[in-house]
């Protein structure tokens, strides 16, 4: 077999696999383009995947900084004691519950809402009206979490908020909205959807500009008025989209956010309002049972993670447009 010239000049690259000088060439030749991955690569490895090796609290009885995780003691039985505990608790089945409830009730509220506005930009022809509704919409998913509790209980308060004050002129009672427990899913997934509606509409509306102009000429012709044109040619086009981004959503519906829940929530509301992420905190943090804590959290994820892959699987059986994967 007759030698390359880079072979000849280095017969250190002579002696490797071919195999290794074909990767050995390609690092080589394109040796930015693998700096570039590498920094995301490392960035997962320091950040995502060795944390991992925490996991291993969930099944200890009690973390002990002398010792550190491993020689900590094992939980028993089996190393499940910490999973026996949460589920022995009266209140970690309604805990979860309220977890769930709460995606899950945002997360239906929330695509159909984003579907809607897309589509109504969509078929606003006024530009200039376009671009005020867009910015009025999108204005909110700006705010903080914090300013947004804050706006809230200002609004809400029982003497001096702008809800109260009305139920006053009408001389109806006033409530106190932040404690009652049967109104918190409500003011929270209904603050949240005024908040990120018209973000969440982006994706929406792209999917929709990419449409073929084709479809609708074919449409046109075919003498459909503006709603079963809506009906017939955009909600078809944009349906994978849909489906798509409601099985990301659901890989997190039992990591509901922490913050806006927890500058919510009062011993008032503690029913309902009391989810998975501030419970693993109060045990976690305030409490330091870390074993406990990560014990429940690791629980979350496993929940996510059957809930993404349960929806996926049922996606690809009812529907032709199929799962993510």
């Amino acid at each position: 077999m007759k030698k390359t010239k880079k072979e000849m000049i280095n017969p250190a690259i002579a002696a490797l696999p071919l195999c290794r000088q074909t990767f050995r060439s390609k690092v080589t030749k394109h040796w930015q383009f693998y700096l570039i991955v590498a920094l995301p690569i490392l960035f997962f490895l320091v950040f995502r995947y060795f944390p991992m090796y925490g996991i291993l609290l969930a099944f200890k009885n009690r973390y002990s900084v002398s010792k550190g995780i491993w020689n900590s003691a094992w939980a028993q039985p089996y190393g499940l004691g910490q999973f026996k505990k949460f589920f022995s608790n009266p209140s970690a089945l309604r805990t979860m519950w309220n977890t769930f409830s709460i995606s899950m009730y945002a997360l239906f509220a929330s695509i159909p809402l984003a579907v809607i506005m897309a589509i109504g930009l969509n078929e606003c022809r006024s530009q200039k009206w376009k671009k005020a509704v867009q910015l009025v919409t999108y204005a909110p998913y700006f705010i903080s979490t914090v300013v947004m509790v804050a706006i809230l209980l200002q609004f809400l308060d029982p003497s001096m908020g702008v809800f109260n004050g009305l139920r006053r002129l009408l001389g109806l009672k006033t409530i106190n909205y932040m404690g009652e427990p049967k109104l918190f899913k409500h003011i929270y997934v209904w603050s949240a959807l005024w908040q990120n509606t018209g973000y969440n509409a982006i994706i929406y509306l792209a999917a929709l500009t990419g449409i073929n102009p084709e479809l609708y000429e074919a449409a046109r012709v075919d003498g459909v008025n503006k709603w079963q044109k809506i009906w017939y040619v955009d909600l078809p086009c944009i349906r994978s989209t849909i489906i798509i981004m409601f099985i990301m959503n659901m890989g997190y519906v039992m990591s509901l956010g922490f913050e806006k829940v927890f500058l919510m929530q009062n011993a008032l509301n503690l029913e309902t309002s009391e989810i998975m992420s501030t419970y693993v905190y109060k045990m976690g943090l305030l409490s330091s049972d870390f074993a406990y804590s990560t014990a429940i959290d690791l629980l979350n994820s496993v929940i996510n993670i059957i809930l993404i892959l349960t929806f996926n699987k049922l996606t690809k059986l009812v529907s032709d447009e199929g799962g993510i994967w």
